[in-house]
């Protein structure tokens, strides 16, 4: 009996045997991929025969009830897998292939494989898998790491501009732009083929779909053929800086549009950058010439040309002048008063800006130089009159400061007329005149009188010269508190007064 049963074993062992060596063999496949996978019970497969699918897991039915051929799933996968092979034989010519979705976000890639005339395609969750099973995630790919944790949006569309591939920046971008089941397939930027620039910096800006807010990036894009790899960097900071400056600008052109002074600014490169009506109404120059933005020289040249500016002896000298102009006003030191052939006179400054600008004023100042020379003028006219008449005579001002004298003043009290430049006070004048008379009080009367202001009557005394000479002593109040004092000498001879204290 015990013969018969070691007999059995023997056959069912030599059966197995056989079995398993006339069994065709295959390739021992990786635990990562296939249906031997642990995790494959969680994802969803599908396997094709050519086009047509002939089975797929239990947990595709989820989601994936109306798919039957190659087609179909990829109508459905292209959103979030736009690098979804067209056909399976893309597959069959790799072997194997793994397909990221485009938002990195997404925990899930697609894994395509051909076994033995087969298409087995696998949705794979790769929170249910070590990071170092992510062969198309960033843990094995320090690149695509680099590009997904960039601060700026990269993306890589087709010539169609269907994007292909995008950073985590760029999805971020998308969703604040179109919201949170944006399509990140469809382009969010301007088609890059429109402009034909490949390699140079572009600004574009892009407009959200329930906003008007406008948002401004410097876009590059690199050819790589037959698709294109784009960058673009958020400027809104400096397109609010643009904004903000023209806005002050405009501001600041408006207030020196009501200003009567000459205004003209030139940058740092000696252009003219800022001007205002003034400028075109005191210089004659058209306004087209300035808004064509000359030069510092062309601008010169020009007022030359119109008799805008004095004429230069030569014009070597001239454009020395030039150079000295504006080297003094890059220091702030260029004063200059213009007396044109016109007969208008013109007060020009240059003052410097930051930046290397530099501002040149202009004002007409022809009312008031004629003004100056007629008080001079008169100023003269009235001296003159002083120095006609016999009496010395010292007028003082409300202050009590010594404001005009004559002639026969400085003959009778020997005074220096080159001293006028000093101030003289009414008590150094009595302390004078007290020193070359004879002692009298009313030299304390002439300073109390001078600086009374009310009760103010004229009156008059005697006084006596050491010398002998005898004089009458005037005080008499001029308007605005001024005081005039006047001295007649009662004997002198040939009518040439004797300085008072010979």
């Amino acid at each position: 009996m015990a013969d018969w049963i070691i007999l059995g074993a023997i056959s069912l062992l030599s059966s197995g045997l056989a079995v398993l060596w006339l069994s065709p063999r295959r390739r021992r496949r990786d635990t990562t991929f296939g249906l031997l996978s642990p995790h494959s019970i969680f994802d969803a497969v599908f396997l094709f025969d050519g086009d047509r699918l002939v089975a797929h897991s239990d947990i595709a039915l989820a989601g994936y009830r109306d798919v039957t051929d190659w087609g179909g799933l990829r109508q459905l996968l292209r959103r979030d897998f736009p690098e979804f092979p067209d056909a399976p034989d893309a597959v069959r010519t790799a072997g194997t292939i793994t397909v990221p979705a485009i938002d990195h976000a997404i925990e899930r890639e697609v894994l395509c494989e051909w076994i033995d005339g087969i298409v087995r395609v696998q949705l794979r969750d790769l929170t249910e898998l070590p990071r170092s099973d992510h062969k198309g995630g960033p843990a094995n790919d320090p690149m695509r790491l680099a590009m997904d944790k960039a601060p700026y949006p990269v993306w890589l569309c087709e010539a169609d501009g269907k994007v292909r591939w995008c950073n985590a920046a760029y999805v971020a971008l998308a969703r604040r732009i179109r919201g949170a089941a944006a399509d990140l397939t469809l382009p969010l930027f301007p088609n890059p083929e429109e402009s034909g620039q490949f390699g140079k910096k572009r600004r574009v800006s892009i407009t959200a779909d329930k906003s008007d807010r406008r948002l401004w990036f410097d876009l590059t894009t690199v050819e790589c053929e037959p698709d294109m790899l784009c960058y673009a960097v958020d400027i809104n900071a400096i397109v609010e800086a643009e904004i903000a400056q023209r806005k002050f600008v405009q501001t600041l052109a408006k207030t020196f549009a009501q200003l009567s002074i000459g205004l003209a600014i030139f940058d740092r490169n000696r252009q003219l950058a800022l001007f205002n009506p003034a400028l075109v109404d005191l210089t004659s120059l058209p306004a087209d010439f300035l808004s064509c933005r000359p030069s510092i020289s062309s601008f010169f040249d020009q007022l030359r040309n119109n008799n805008m500016m004095p004429e230069p002896k030569n014009y070597r000298g001239w454009r020395k002048q030039m150079d000295d102009l504006l080297e003094a006003a890059q220091d702030g030191r260029y004063q200059e008063t213009w007396s044109l052939p016109s007969g208008s006179v013109y007060s020009v400054s240059g003052r410097p800006h930051p930046d290397g600008a530099v501002a040149f004023l202009f004002e007409d100042i022809t009312a008031e130089i004629t003004l100056t020379r007629r008080f001079r003028s008169e100023l003269e006219l009235v001296q003159a009159i002083l120095d006609k008449l016999a009496d010395a005579i010292a007028v003082f001002s409300a202050d009590g400061t010594l404001a005009f004298t004559n002639d026969a003043y400085h003959k009778l009290w020997g005074d220096n007329p080159e001293s006028g430049f000093v101030q003289t006070s009414v008590l150094d004048s009595t302390k004078m005149w007290q020193d070359q008379c004879i002692a009298t009080p009313i030299w304390g009367e002439i300073r109390d009188f001078v600086d009374m202001r009310e009760n103010r009557a004229e009156w008059s005394a005697q006084v006596r010269a050491r010398s002998g000479t005898s004089m009458t002593c005037t005080v008499s109040p001029i308007q605005n508190g001024a005081t005039i004092v006047r001295f007649g000498v009662e004997a002198y001879e040939n009518s040439e007064l004797e300085p008072v204290g010979t």
